[in-house]
């Protein structure tokens, strides 16, 4: 027996006199493909065991079987052939040249698949810049930090480590998911995609790096990974995170309606200005409190590469948000903007009594959700919108410092990995 390399999922073809059949070669053109129907993947051994003797058949009479009655080709054949001509026989008229003023951020005219002339340079520059910023978590030591976490963490020390990667993990999967199949294929400017491209690319690569610390750290990945379904507070931040992103999940979702652009601006603002501009930027801070008394350097280490590309990801979400309301004369609902701020608030509140229900040194409950407010202000000027919680305090003056990762590294202890570009991106 031998398969048959035209139909693998046929039976295997019987050797004739130990030789390979010669088969008649088929040109779809000329001859109709024969389907067939609740056909099943069969071995070689059933084949011998179900089917009762017969006689060898000849390589002729195989053929012959396998070709479909003559008068059945002649029929289909010029249908075949029908369809592979040209749908119109008009002479090709050279198109207009892709203008840059043609092109928007959503609803556009232009052509997707051309790049350039660009509309918006700034997008291509963050790009840029993205490449420049390139990691992998494979780069940093995190011998350090498997001692750490076994032998010099105390309890309350453990419990702030093992959630905050329970909540990290799930988040930029979610994130991952946003970007590529919500916002991406909405974008009517390819130098825009092709940013959001290398964004669902850093995505899934902070989501290696959490799984990166996981493993190395010992814990249990099936523990950890499902926290989210049984923790209140954190699945409570990725439930609230859902319900806003779906609005730019819907797969009916018509952007030249107007209630629909709404909610599409509403849920990227949700997205850039909070998800990832504050969730994320005010997420990693336990670590770096850690970090900051020489513990678990090498985690800490790993999450301000990702803080970095957060960064550039919310720079570029607030830039785009601002120039769709702009080019679409978008004005957000006062009472839907306020709704987002309150609940995002006592959502980070609540997830803040749960990670730190006993304070570590140098870090408290109530330092986390400060914080919260104060980015969340940024934030709010950033997209040229209302302070939500106006006189909210910078809790934490270090935390910015991460960001920006300007510091001097033993050569021996780390690989020279540090970020070219974007240490000094302005806030306000």
């Amino acid at each position: 027996m031998m398969l048959n390399w035209d139909d693998p999922l046929a039976a295997p073809i019987p050797r004739v006199n130990g030789h390979k059949p010669q088969l008649k070669v088929v040109d779809a053109v000329d001859e109709p493909v024969v389907e067939v129907e609740n056909r099943e993947i069969v071995t070689e051994t059933q084949v011998a065991e179900s089917t009762p003797a017969q006689p060898q058949a000849s390589a002729t009479e195989v053929t012959e079987a396998a070709s479909p009655p003559l008068e059945e080709a002649a029929t289909q054949a010029p249908a075949l052939r029908r369809a592979r001509q040209p749908l119109t026989d008009e002479a090709f008229k050279p198109q207009q040249p892709v203008r840059a003023e043609d092109k928007r951020v959503i609803n556009g005219s232009g052509d997707i698949n051309q790049l350039a002339p660009f509309k918006y340079p700034w997008a291509w520059e963050f790009f840029i810049n993205a490449n420049k910023n390139h990691w992998t978590p494979l780069d940093i030591n995190m011998a350090q930090d498997v001692h750490d976490y076994h032998h010099n963490l105390k309890p309350e020390e453990v419990h702030v480590y093992e959630n905050v990667l329970a909540y990290l993990t799930t988040s930029d999967i979610l994130a991952m998911r946003n970007i590529g199949l919500a916002v991406m294929e909405k974008m009517t400017a390819p130098e825009l995609q092709i940013y959001q491209a290398r964004q669902v690319y850093e995505e899934a690569l902070h989501t290696w790096t959490y799984q990166h610390c996981i493993e190395t750290i010992g814990l249990d990945q099936s523990e950890i990974y499902n926290r989210y379904r049984v923790v209140p507070e954190i699945n409570g931040k990725i439930q609230l995170a859902n319900r806003r992103l779906n609005d730019a999940l819907r797969a009916d979702i018509d952007l030249k309606n107007r209630d629909d652009l709404h909610d599409f601006v509403l849920s990227y603002t949700f997205f850039a200005g909070i998800f990832e501009g504050c969730w994320f930027y005010n997420g990693f801070s336990p670590i770096f409190a850690l970090q900051r008394r020489g513990l678990m350097k090498g985690t800490a280490e790993q999450l301000q590469y990702i803080m970095r590309d957060e960064v550039l990801h919310c720079s570029f979400g607030i830039r785009v948000v601002r120039q769709i309301m702009q080019e679409e004369n978008v004005k957000l609902d006062p009472q839907a903007v306020r709704d987002m701020w309150d609940e995002a608030e006592a959502a980070e509140q609540a997830y803040a009594k749960f990670l730190l229900p006993n304070p570590i040194l140098g870090y408290n409950a109530e330092d986390h959700s400060q914080q919260f407010r104060f980015i969340a202000n940024r934030r709010a000027r950033q997209l040229g919108m209302e302070e939500p919680f106006p006189g909210a305090q910078n809790a934490l003056p270090w935390l910015d410092e991460q960001s920006n990762m300007r510091k001097e590294k033993n050569f021996f202890e780390t690989r020279v990995t540090e970020y070219q570009t974007g240490g000094a991106l302005k806030w306000d």
